[in-house]
């Protein structure tokens, strides 16, 4: 009994909480911009420290921005304090809170937090107290000292991790209100929860791809002692989703599904645009769509330099039947950093008359048709020694040592926007059976007492020496 009222007792104290706003700093927006760091969108005048709660709420559809350069910090973090939509967005900075809730007031609240960078570290994270909770995740770093919960009370939640990375001790997806969507984002755990997340998959509330994706989850592999959780899309898109390749002619590839029934066509319309807003608002489709119902699984598409492209590939899973629409997948054309490739990652060698020659051959790649430069550094080596490079400007060079010692030396290839490069560690020993000893494996000769790697006369003279003697107890 006394458990229970003691249960009572804290869920009334944490409810009028809530329903205090005397003691919050209260977003107004009545600044000269949205920033967080600006007073006057307060009230009272101040920016919020970490004594200070904070509440976003209005007016109705209002943005509060933390940017790069922000240090932003509060006490308890609420958006979606009443019955206005409310946004907070992060695009860089940071904000530090001992603890959020997304969408609080009773059912019409809709608070909506939008993370493109930058870091949100707090307690707990509520997403859907009482209210509408919504986060979108396309970049930066959630870490959580406690647990990512959705909804949070009586509320309705919804996460997309379409980026960045989640970091949190549980994933509570308390009833079929909540729910968590993955694309490109990363969810880690602590512990072993794989059970938890096949029990989330199985009852659909954590999903891939909006439902056309596998969500991906190891433990103990991807981060030691910890849950990793991903996602892959179902047609395995190439360029893969998110990702950055060379302009020019690109190939767009992906894997047709299964059809419902053995020997059913299964045929596509595939849409491809550099203008997000034409893919998702999707007023003209003719004008973006390159593949119109056909069963095929690649088209190449002609790209510019320094540019975000959009595609979507709809699947008709039967004859005169309507598309599933399938996800929107996205890549960048830009110039790629040279790949700097070399012979061998570690040379054991050792030193004649004093000294080594070392040949190092390496292959450079690069899609700036060979107009890239490169340099050959030293990185480390033995104190008092010096390497010698023949040409430090030419990919295959020779490298002079006379010191024993570990080497490590660099080459880098330059292409004037971004550079690539690449490490071999040369161990110089002694002499060649110091060297030898060095690798893994070595065992002795049989018969090599001296230990120099050579049976020889040296060793038949220390056997001659002690022939016949003997050390066993009588």
């Amino acid at each position: 009994m006394v458990k229970k009222m003691t249960c009572l007792v804290t869920l009334v104290l944490l409810l009028v909480q809530f329903e205090t706003a005397s003691a919050q700093t209260m977003w107004s927006d009545s600044g000269p911009d949205h920033l967080w760091s600006t007073a006057e969108n307060w009230s009272p005048q101040s920016v919020p420290t970490n004594m200070d709660p904070a509440s976003i709420d209005s007016p109705d559809n209002t943005h509060c921005e933390i940017q790069d350069g922000i240090e932003a910090e509060c006490e308890t973090l609420r958006v979606g304090n009443s019955s206005f939509t409310a946004n907070l967005d992060i695009s860089g900075g940071s904000l530090t809170a001992a603890g959020a809730y997304v969408g609080v007031d009773n059912g019409i609240g809709h608070g909506v937090l939008n993370i493109s960078g930058g870091l949100f570290s707090t307690g707990s994270l509520q997403v859907g107290w009482r209210g509408i909770g919504t986060v979108n995740m396309t970049g930066g770093t959630i870490e959580l000292n406690d647990n990512l919960v959705v909804p949070g009370l009586t509320g309705t939640g919804e996460v997309n991790l379409n980026g960045g990375t989640i970091f949190a001790s549980e994933l509570r997806l308390t009833s079929d209100s909540g729910s968590l969507d993955i694309t490109k984002g990363t969810l880690i755990l602590d512990g072993n929860d794989l059970e938890v997340i096949q029990t989330n998959i199985d009852n659909g509330r954590l999903t891939a791809y909006g439902g056309q994706g596998s969500v991906d989850a190891d433990y103990d592999v991807t981060n030691p002692g910890k849950t990793t959780v991903t996602a892959t899309p179902l047609l395995k898109p190439n360029p893969v989703d998110g990702g950055s390749l060379s302009p020019g002619q690109v190939e767009l590839s992906w894997t047709l599904p299964d059809p419902l029934m053995p020997g059913m066509p299964v045929s596509v319309d595939v849409y491809f645009t550099d203008d997000l807003q034409a893919l998702t608002q999707f007023t003209d489709p003719a004008a973006i769509r390159i593949i119109t119902n056909q069963s095929v699984s690649s088209v190449s598409v002609q790209t510019e330099p320094k540019t975000r492209y959009y595609w979507a590939v709809d699947v008709y899973y039967a004859e005169g039947a309507l598309p599933v629409y399938g996800p929107i997948f996205s890549f960048f054309t830009d110039n790629q950093p040279p790949s700097v490739q070399l012979e061998k990652d570690l040379v054991t060698t050792w030193l004649t008359d004093g000294a080594v020659d070392v040949s190092l051959d390496a292959t450079v790649t690069d899609d700036s048709s060979g107009l890239y430069t490169v340099t050959w550094t030293v990185v480390s080596q033995p104190v008092g020694a010096t390497a010698v490079f023949s040409d430090s400007g030419a990919e295959d060079t020779v490298v002079s040592l006379g010191a024993t010692g570990q080497y490590i030396l660099q080459l880098e290839a330059d292409d004037g926007e971004y550079t690539g490069s690449h490490t071999v560690t040369i161990d110089v020993y002694a002499d060649g059976c110091e060297a030898a000893k060095s690798l893994p494996g070595f065992q002795l000769i049989p018969g090599d007492l001296n230990e120099d790697c050579v049976v020889n006369e040296l060793d038949l003279a220390i056997l001659e020496a002690h022939w016949l003697e003997s050390n066993k107890l009588e």
